[in-house]
């Protein structure tokens, strides 16, 4: 029988071009699982049922002919009447009966699969035929089934992943794209499930999601099964790896940030599958992969992206009884690979005003207007256009109203969640995992929602002057004079290494301990000393630190990690041109400010011309700290790669000084001239 008449296709019988066959996502798993096992990548395997089936399933039961009279006089602007007709349509697919030689047809493939583990659960996942073709990212859609296991389960599932083709996102979506709706084909995936109820799961970007930066790898993760993540249920975990010094050998993990974590999607017996049930403190306080998972994810990312040759959406998984991990899925990424990278848009807020939430920045606009509060996707007809939208968190239900929001806010959610992809999608300036944005704003107030200051997006009150500033790259003039940026927020330097120049001529790390640190140093390095003391205001420092280090059992390592991270982001933005750091140059008020600060720094009458700079490198009280310093910037080269990175010693006042600290530095691993 023909590929193109068969109701079902295993995974190594299908590829990249069986699109029309098997949709985006089932031709992206058989294209892994016939080209990249083979060189080292793991995915589960399983099979296709193919979009001549679900055409099969209308036609024979007359099912096409009801679609399209149901349909006739479709109002997508009218949230009752597309609500009405899209559950109409479910219900008549979903109660339909499969005729005989289809339903046998699947039963075969599911029972071959069951011979090499009878103890396996199948996922069942919606791949329709539109989806995932690079202009459109139809994020969550369509539905998924976990953890089925049964002839009866599979084959309602199958029914339910055909009628998902009819959600009301799924209709509205190809309203708007001007797709036909009966051109547009369901195919099913049936995998082996990884079980990572049992351990974790997550995303991975082979191109940083905010800035389009190509070198990186972003990876997120949390415990349990993928679905929070995608969702944007959890804060999960970060992690950045730097693609160049990753194919060189080195461990180039230049950003760590812990999430929040707070519960876990994992298996249940009864009629829902899954459940969601609350993280312990211990995985809330833990990484989720280890470094080298993290980096083997990373190497696994860059095979997939050379392989389809361009930047990809992925979502791997861990399965908690072999300690393996999987990738489960591989689609190209929608946003970033689409954008002229030659024009540079910079928004600027240009007045104050008082900060009412924080969160994560998605991209770097701003955007302004009424906010409407929606707690659930029954009230989104209350939605109106322009309005910022403010809710706990949005999924595929939500993006009638997303698309004409003037700024999202949500409570929780990560950098690949779903608000976060379709506002990228959308253009739209969002605010994430705030935690508390619906209760730090009311009904009707008149807002500014900026993602333009960095890492941390904030919602300010009242409506605030901007500017965007239009850069062109390619009316840049070149000049015979090498130019090198200034340059302190390490989120800033994947954007900011995009603008032609020679360099960094000054990053400080002044920012870097304030931000990603925020304790004295001296502080970390005394900290078994402090927690024995019964003062209480040092027990106050004490949880201060043990908050800010939770994952950290070593506290001088947690120091080390941030500062070399920090500076890693930078060095990687730039690369391979020099960065040149200055090391730290607090004056002793500003050490003063960081937590347990006040400890270790006298108080001088003028701070500006006191104990700071190379002074303080030498001296026998702070040269601990300073060697902290010296081990991150070690870090750095050695193990990162990151060589393009020198140092600037700051507040030299003589060259006895200078010749001091270069002996220190040399004590501690960073000797002249040496790589």
């Amino acid at each position: 029988m023909e590929k193109e008449n068969k109701f079902v296709l295993w995974f190594d019988e299908i590829g990249i071009k069986d699109v029309g066959l098997v949709g985006g996502k089932n031709a992206s798993l058989g294209e892994m699982y016939r080209s990249l096992v083979t060189k080292g990548v793991n995915v589960p395997g399983g099979f296709a049922i193919t979009a001549y089936a679900y055409k099969y399933l209308i036609k024979k039961t007359g099912i096409e002919n009801k679609i399209i009279e149901i349909l006739s006089d479709l109002d997508v602007h009218d949230m009752r009447n597309l609500q009405d007709k899209g559950k109409k349509i479910r219900k008549i697919i979903s109660s339909a009966e499969f005729p005989e030689e289809l339903e046998e047809a699947i039963l075969e493939a599911y029972h071959k699969m069951l011979k090499e583990d009878k103890d396996i659960t199948v996922a069942v996942r919606s791949s329709a035929t539109a989806e995932d073709l690079p202009d459109a990212s139809f994020a969550g859609q369509q539905e998924t089934y976990l953890n089925i296991k049964g002839d009866k389960e599979l084959i309602r599932a199958c029914k339910d992943c055909f009628a998902s083709l009819f959600t009301n996102r799924a209709i509205s979506y190809r309203e708007d794209k001007n797709f036909d709706h009966l051109n547009v084909y369901l195919s099913i995936g049936v995998q082996k499930m990884v079980r990572s109820d049992l351990a974790s799961s997550g995303v991975i970007f082979s191109i940083d999601t905010e800035s389009g930066f190509e070198k990186v790898v972003f990876i997120t993760g949390s415990w349990g099964l993928g679905e929070n993540v995608v969702q944007g249920k959890v804060n999960p975990d970060e992690f950045y790896v730097f693609k160049p010094t990753l194919k060189k050998g080195y461990n180039s993990i230049i950003g760590k940030k812990l999430g929040s974590k707070e519960i876990k999607m994992v298996y249940t017996s009864g009629m829902e599958r899954v459940k969601n049930i609350e993280t312990t403190e211990e995985e809330r306080n833990s990484f989720v992969l280890r470094d080298e998972e993290v980096l083997k994810l990373a190497e696994w990312a860059v095979i997939i992206e050379d392989h389809y040759g361009k930047p990809m959406d992925i979502e791997w998984a861990k399965d908690g009884r072999n300690n393996k991990l999987y990738i489960v899925q591989a689609r190209p990424e929608t946003v970033h690979s689409q954008q002229d990278m030659n024009i540079i848009k910079t928004y600027k807020l240009i007045e104050e005003g008082k900060v009412l939430a924080e969160g994560q920045a998605v991209g770097q606009m701003i955007g302004q207007g009424t906010v409407n509060i929606i707690k659930s996707a029954k009230e989104i007809e209350k939605f109106k256009k322009g309005e910022v939208l403010v809710t706990d968190m949005t999924d595929p239900d939500w993006e009638p109203i997303m698309k004409i929001a003037a700024a999202i806010v949500t409570n929780k959610g990560g950098r690949t969640c779903h608000a976060a992809i379709v506002s990228r999608e959308l253009g739209i300036p969002c605010v994430i995992g705030t935690e508390n944005g619906t209760e730090s704003v009311h009904n009707g107030q008149k807002v500014t929602v900026s993602c333009a200051e960095g890492e941390r997006g904030k919602i300010y009150e009242g409506l605030l002057k901007f500017k965007i500033d239009e850069l062109k790259l390619e009316e840049l003039p070149k000049t015979k004079t090498k130019i090198m940026m200034n340059v302190g927020i390490p989120e800033k330097a994947f954007i900011q290494g995009q603008i032609p120049c020679d360099g960094v001529g000054l990053a400080r790390e002044e920012f870097i301990i304030n931000s990603y640190i925020g304790i004295h140093p001296l502080a970390l390095i005394n900290y078994e000393e402090l927690k024995k003391s019964d003062k209480p205001e040092i027990k106050k420092i004490v949880a201060k630190i043990d908050e800010k280090t939770k994952a950290y059992s070593d506290k001088v390592q947690f120091f080390i990690d941030n500062l070399a991270q920090g500076i890693g982001k930078i060095a990687a933005g730039f690369y391979p041109n020099d960065v040149i750091v200055r090391l730290s140059d607090f004056k002793t008020n500003e050490y003063a400010n960081l937590i347990g600060g006040k400890l270790y720094e006298p108080e001088e009458s003028n701070p500006m011309i006191g104990w700071r700079g190379a002074s303080r490198y030498y001296d026998k009280e702070f040269k601990p700290a300073f060697g902290l310093e010296c081990i991150a910037i070690k870090k750095v080269r050695d193990e990162m790669g990151l060589t393009n990175v020198k140092v600037m010693v700051p507040f030299c006042r003589t060259p006895e000084e200078g010749k001091k600290v270069v002996e220190i530095m040399k004590e501690y691993g960073l000797v002249q001239g040496e790589n």
